[in-house]
């Protein structure tokens, strides 16, 4: 017997703002996250922007001595958890410890350390490293402190699928919840890959804008002239629970998470499979799962990455999946303002979906001038959108062809 899951506690850290009210209010405002990268030397690099979070100061949310043995990317994950939690007003000394879970992903982990303890290993020697050098770079870390902090012991583990590892964490707490496995469940994803050598690997990839003169600019999904996606870094994390006991603890209730689907291109390591067969069998069966016809999603939070195959592809997945009705869509993608948080992306953008479903606006595409013939649906370009959202499908699209869709509804 499947149990409703419902979203009861939102924690966000982006480039934007932390805490759901200054994200929400960014989004609003259409603000840009994007800026010249400062925190390090780019000019070898050829993107010299990013979305970084300048200001982020780890002891708000935990001792230095604790701190200082965390990786960026679990820093980032502990405040969300923290943020989301103290949102959601649930008290963990009063739950089952061993029915509340903790699922956090990340597409690259500890990046910054691998970086750090290298330059020990080559200038000072191998009995110089760390002893926390690998307990601080493992990408399922973020999830086991979280865990620790709070006593949870249930479901525990980490998914790396790229840019849709959020998508599917949460996807699977989902799930694990419905099926009896868990009450509760912190799910999500973090991100700090804004290094030296990260840029330098995206970089050679081709994948960046190199629009660095206009950093606030760059980021433009669905415009002609987009011409790569900007990274960025942060971390969001959602409080997941049965409507049952969200209503036996007087939990405000966000929405529903109704439905998940996923699949693989098993086309190319980074390029989309142009016919987008596999992206559209995840969109429609997240809408199956949900129990609803494509005719009721109101808005599509897309994955929206600002680089032309992503985008291209994905335009042509929405129509494959929704025929006439992708014509009466919202779409708007998130990476507009924040940039692209790789493997916290999807969670972030779970996240303003659900404040979408809350307050009845939709967040725009923001740099939206130029149309694309082949990126031809309603982007909500650079103002926000007044409109009952009854119903979102969110999508999380990875290098390796990883595809994964939610849909989120209004509670009721």
């Amino acid at each position: 017997m499947r149990k409703k899951v419902v979203i009861t506690g939102l924690g966000v850290v982006s480039p934007i703002g932390s805490g759901k009210e200054e994200f929400w209010k960014s989004l609003m405002d259409g603000k840009s996250g994007v800026d010249l990268i400062k925190h390090f030397d780019t000019s070898k690099h050829s993107a010299k922007i990013g979305a970084c979070i300048n200001d982020f100061n780890p002891e708000l949310y935990t001792d230095k001595k604790k701190a200082r043995r965390m990786d960026r990317f679990v820093q980032f994950a502990f405040a969300a958890s923290k943020l989301a939690v103290e949102d959601s007003g649930i008290d963990f000394t009063k739950e089952t410890r061993t029915r509340c879970g903790v699922i956090i992903g990340s597409g690259i982990g500890g990046l910054n350390t691998i970086e750090e303890q290298s330059r020990v290993m080559f200038e000072k020697g191998a009995n110089r490293i760390s002893p926390f050098f690998i307990p601080m770079l493992i990408t399922n870390m973020a999830a086991g402190e979280v865990a620790i902090n709070y006593g949870l012991m249930g479901v525990n583990y980490a998914i790396t699928s790229a840019c849709a590892s959020s998508t599917h964490c949460i996807g699977d707490a989902l799930r694990l919840i419905r099926y009896g496995d868990l009450d509760v469940a912190l799910a999500g994803g973090t991100e700090a890959a804004i290094t030296p050598l990260g840029l330098a690997g995206f970089c050679s990839l081709k994948a960046l804008s190199t629009r660095n003169d206009d950093p606030q600019k760059a980021s433009r999904p669905f415009d002609a002239k987009r011409d790569g996606f900007i990274m960025g870094e942060g971390a969001g994390i959602v409080v997941l629970e049965t409507e049952e006991h969200a209503k036996a603890r007087g939990a405000r209730i966000y929405c529903e998470i109704a439905g998940y689907g996923a699949s693989d291109d098993a086309y190319h390591i980074t390029a989309p499979e142009p016919n987008a067969v596999a992206s559209s069998f995840a969109m429609s069966a997240a809408i199956s799962d949900a129990g609803i016809t494509a005719e009721d999603i109101d808005y599509v939070n897309a994955h929206g990455t600002s680089t032309e195959l992503n985008d291209k592809s994905e335009t042509g997945a929405i129509k494959k999946v929704f025929g006439e009705h992708a014509k009466k869509l919202a779409v708007s993608s998130t990476k507009s303002m924040v940039g692209h948080l790789l493997g916290a992306a999807g969670a972030v953008e779970v996240i303003a979906s659900s404040l979408s479903i809350e307050r009845g606006i939709i967040h725009p595409t923001i740099n939206y001038e130029f149309p694309d013939p082949d990126c031809d649906l309603d982007y909500v370009p650079n103002k926000p959108r007044e409109k009952k959202v009854r119903a979102v499908l969110k999508n999380s699209l990875g290098f390796g062809g990883h595809n994964a869709s939610l849909v989120l509804k209004a509670h009721e």
